[in-house]
């Protein structure tokens, strides 16, 4: 009999605490329509200073498994996709297996940043249709606000904090993952400034001197991160379309990354999917990093925008570069 890998449970978990435009507006040298022009971001939510990405993530990871109607100690296997990990180790997905009592399950996190989730989708789907495993609990989790430079208003107006969790299991019906997609290209890594961090790790430990000159920060060149994002995520969607042999006339719902709303409507057009078709959840929480995508399809869920049997198209990118996309019936 054929495996197939199923969402059976989605969780979301975002902070209660919200920066406004017009808060950052008494931070650093922007406006309210500055950020909105260019970024269509209106608010983020931001984490308390006492507060880890795992702490977000078993949050969200509780909720996918009561929707799930699941026994943690069914799950065998637990990624959490994070750039903001609690530790460099013990890994994160660790402190998120002792947070949901999943102690039959092996924990570790991936590193593929904004791309991170579905990265672990991918990871998820081969398993499970090997035969390997049977229930695996994907992650993305961020708590971005701890490595932003909030001086830089180019790129503090970005970002947000935020966690989602998916339950994959096996089924012989054939619905979930239909097919998935991922790719990178490692020439960018070469040039930080890109899209990273250059201060923190083995190349480049945190010294005084390092924080001084915010290179434990995000670096970003936004201009060239659009041009790439709107290539790219065309690109790697119309990979999966074609896998599992499907038009995109027949997706019901596309989830892109959600990390600029300009972004976003660019990759809708080139796709030629209608905007009433695309999901849109960048306004409310900013660019969640490895988490947006996972937190815009369980809002999708409970919102009723995504229904069972629908056909669901998730694409995405990030630093590394890293991008992938999964086409899934829901």
């Amino acid at each position: 009999m054929d495996r197939y890998a199923s969402i059976i449970g989605t969780g979301s978990y975002l902070p209660e605490t919200v920066l406004t435009n017009f808060d950052l507006e008494k931070m650093v040298d922007t406006s309210d329509e500055w950020i909105r022009q260019r970024t269509g971001i209106v608010e983020r939510r931001i984490a308390e200073d006492d507060i880890a990405t795992s702490d977000l993530s078993v949050q969200a990871a509780r909720l996918a498994i009561k929707k799930a109607q699941i026994d943690p100690l069914e799950i065998e296997m637990i990624l959490v996709a994070t750039v903001t990990p609690d530790t460099f180790f013990p890994s994160t997905a660790c402190y998120v297996q002792k947070g949901i009592g999943a102690k039959k399950a092996s924990a570790m996190d991936i590193s593929a940043a904004c791309a991170g989730f579905l990265y672990g989708l991918d990871l998820a789907n081969g398993l499970i249709i090997s035969g390997q495993y049977d229930t695996i609990l994907v992650v993305g989790g961020e708590v971005f606000n701890k490595i932003v430079d909030w001086n830089d208003r180019n790129t503090c107006v970005l970002f947000g904090d935020g966690a989602g969790a998916a339950v994959v299991q096996s089924t012989e019906e054939p619905k979930g993952i239909l097919a998935s997609y991922i790719g990178s290209d490692g020439d960018y890594a070469a040039d930080i400034s890109l899209l990273g961090i250059p201060a923190g790790g083995s190349r480049m430990p945190v010294t005084s001197e390092a924080i001084d000159q915010n290179l434990n920060k995000i670096q970003m060149n936004g201009r060239e991160v659009f041009k790439l994002g709107v290539r790219l995520m065309p690109e790697a969607a119309e990979r999966a379309l074609q896998k599992a042999n499907v038009s995109v006339d027949d997706v019901d719902l596309l989830i892109p990354h959600q990390a600029n709303l300009r972004i976003i409507e660019a990759v809708g057009q080139r796709l030629g999917v209608p905007r009433e078709k695309v999901y849109v959840n960048v306004d409310k929480y900013g660019n969640t990093s490895a988490a947006t995508v996972i937190i815009a399809l369980d809002e999708a869920i409970q919102d009723g925008r995504a229904k069972p049997g629908d056909l669901i198209l998730l694409v995405t990118f990030g630093a590394g570069l890293t991008w992938g996309s999964t086409l899934l019936r829901l």
